[in-house]
């Protein structure tokens, strides 16, 4: 990648939000980039073994996705350069039974997944996206795109107080979408569905189901200085990693470490699953890329020594109207470049090792960057970083573009920061 700001990253991020309204979406967006760029996909299930693994390849387990360039010829011990980052935002996941409503309304039951702002979701036109599992074992994805459900706000009138006194939601209650009018019929939204796109309700034995905001991402400022949208948390790391690795793979250097990025689902509710961070997906791939050169315990643990991750998710921008939130000698800027997020109490990873690692990258790309860490007083949220970096015992530093809005339906960011993030992971790949 060549220094200096490029508004084409940017503006092929907004495609990708838009084509990623869960993470289902996500991981095949990212996945049709990465064939353009010449990889091709592997199955968990398939043999990688008599140079099948080797090259371009990707794996993908449900809302997950891992990443690699394996070199002919590469030794079994060979380290890795490991981009991290997750596909899932926090928003309304529809339930088990959706149907539901009260006097005449036509509601949809929905689950609070991850910690949203509650506040973020009222009064904005949403669709609803994810995939269906049929009797058959495919798994089409689905996307209504266009304004369907609204969370609707109790009328100033009724809620004197409110400006005051603030919105006060009672999840369970005050969270269900409307959709219509009329009598409630159970399997009328899964009809509805599989109507949109031309399958059979009773095909249709399982689901992923979710909300997000129909309003399309944009620039915004005088200046076109930031982006707004939905899902900037985590798919800005997402994307720029894809980019990255692409970037990587069309000039490699044949001595280089082995570069990988790890899309990863459920950080936003502790990445306890099969395709989370604390699951097996990711180090499943680096031990079977491992075994497939004639490696064991001994080349692992070798590999692992010198390899390390990049844990990429946003950061905190300072706010303007919170400056006091923040502690004074640490107040990230948009487009100030990517943010080095430290807490020596691990809920970020980064130590003085992997600091060093990530500032040899920046300089090797001539980007610039900054640092964050939590006031003393104040918690500190975490990330895939200590958690992969517990499980693989491979050094770990944790960066993001700084934003604001983090977890509203509707975030934002600077403008330049994803494609500085991007360069900067580029080169992080090398050194």
């Amino acid at each position: 990648m060549a220094t200096g700001f490029d508004r084409k990253h940017t503006d092929d991020l907004l495609d990708f939000l838009r084509a990623a309204p869960t993470p289902f979406h996500a991981v095949a967006e990212a996945a049709a980039r990465l064939e353009r760029a010449g990889f091709t996909r592997l199955a968990e299930t398939d043999s990688w073994a008599d140079g099948a693994a080797t090259g371009a390849r990707y794996v993908i387990r449900g809302g997950a996705l891992v990443a690699w360039y394996l070199p002919e010829g590469a030794e079994a011990a060979r380290p890795f350069r490991i981009l991290g980052s997750h596909t899932d935002s926090p928003n309304l996941r529809v339930k088990p039974v959706p149907d539901t409503g009260v006097l005449g309304w036509r509601q949809i039951a929905v689950e609070v997944y991850g910690g949203p702002l509650h506040n973020s979701w009222l009064d904005r036109d949403l669709g609803l996206a994810g995939r269906l599992v049929l009797r058959d074992g495919s798994e089409p994805l689905v996307n209504v795109d266009r304004p369907l459900l609204r969370v609707p706000q109790l009328a100033i009138h009724m809620d004197r107080g409110v400006n005051a006194e603030g919105v006060k939601l009672n999840p369970q209650q005050h969270l269900a979408p409307i959709w219509g009018l009329g009598d409630v019929h159970e399997g009328d939204l899964l009809a509805f569905i599989a109507a949109e796109h031309n399958l059979r309700a009773e095909e249709v034995l399982g689901w992923d189901l979710m909300t997000y905001d129909v309003n399309p991402p944009a620039y915004l400022g005088r200046d076109a200085e930031f982006v707004v949208g939905g899902r900037l948390d985590n798919l800005v790391s997402v994307h720029a990693s894809v980019a990255a690795l692409a970037a990587a793979v069309a000039d490699f250097p044949a001595d280089a470490p082995i570069p990988v990025i790890t899309a990863m689902d459920h950080e936003e509710t502790g990445s306890n699953s099969t395709s989370g961070a604390s699951g097996p997906f990711l180090e499943a791939v680096l031990e079977r890329l491992i075994e497939v050169r004639g490696g064991g315990i001994d080349a692992r643990a070798r590999a692992y020594a010198g390899s390390f991750v990049a844990s990429a998710d946003m950061a905190h921008a300072v706010h303007p109207n919170y400056p006091e939130k923040h502690d004074a000698g640490h107040r990230p800027r948009p487009n100030g470049g990517p943010v080095l997020k430290v807490n020596v109490n691990q809920r970020y990873a980064t130590n003085g090792a992997s600091r060093s690692v990530w500032a040899r990258a920046c300089e090797k790309a001539g980007t610039p960057w900054q640092t964050f860490v939590s006031r003393n007083d104040q918690p500190c949220g975490t990330t895939i970083g200590p958690l992969t970096a517990t499980r693989l015992g491979i050094e770990t530093f944790d960066i993001g573009v700084p934003g604001l809005s983090m977890h509203s339906a509707r975030e934002l960011v600077g403008a330049d920061d994803p494609w500085i993030l991007a360069a900067s992971l580029n080169a992080f790949l090398e050194v």
